[in-house]
């Protein structure tokens, strides 16, 4: 008889030690999903229109809102409709927003550290630390602290909106100190994104 009580107050304390264990277990810290060496390809009509490329990806849940982390950086590949690529956003890491019980979703990217957009139609790239990408608008914005390159100079300053391709960016609070280049008549653009070159005689 003794021998019985003594077992079922083993087991009685096992159990008890595992339920506490599991309460502790926060799961909205908890990933849901974990992807390594992600490569994501996004199409319209037949034809590919975006690449992303990271690292990792961590997604998770909460009853208002779901979201994907990009701890280990991310890479974007933007297409126009003839194939040829026309912008690309690199940062070293980058979050993505998805809220849950609306009628319209909310969906908002977020890139932080070192990020740089180019957009190879006009010549321009931008530096910045923060970027959000609104993709129902189909716009991108900062209010950080901005740099922008482009073949007719440099302008620095803070906030920036542009439309998702980087092709009209403004920069809404800018330094006194904008740069003018005087451009040479006889120099050549080449798009090196899409420059194949010329064929080589055999």
């Amino acid at each position: 008889m003794m021998a019985t009580v003594c077992t079922v107050a083993i087991v009685f304390y096992s159990c008890k030690t595992k339920l506490s264990q599991a309460e502790a277990l926060d799961l909205s810290s908890t990933p849901v999903q974990v992807v390594d060496s992600m490569y994501m390809v996004e199409s319209e009509n037949g034809q590919v229109s975006m690449r992303v490329i990271t690292g990792r990806m961590e997604k998770y849940q909460n009853d208002t809102l779901d979201y994907e982390l990009f701890p280990e950086g991310i890479k974007v590949y933007a297409y126009k409709e003839d194939g040829f690529l026309e912008s690309t956003i690199f940062a070293n890491s980058a979050r993505h927003d998805k809220s849950k019980g609306r009628p319209e979703a909310e969906e908002i990217w977020m890139a932080t550290d070192n990020v740089v957009v180019s957009n190879m139609e006009n010549g321009q790239t931008m530096e910045t630390d923060t970027l959000y990408w609104d993709r129902e608008k189909g716009e991108i914005y900062t209010d950080s602290y901005i740099r922008l390159y482009s073949p007719d100079g440099f302008a620095q300053g803070f906030g920036m909106r542009s439309d998702e391709r980087g092709r009209n960016a403004v920069i809404e609070r800018p330094f006194n100190n904008y740069v003018i280049v005087v451009k040479d008549t006889t120099e050549v653009l080449i798009d090196s994104a899409n420059f194949i070159g010329p064929l080589l005689k055999k």
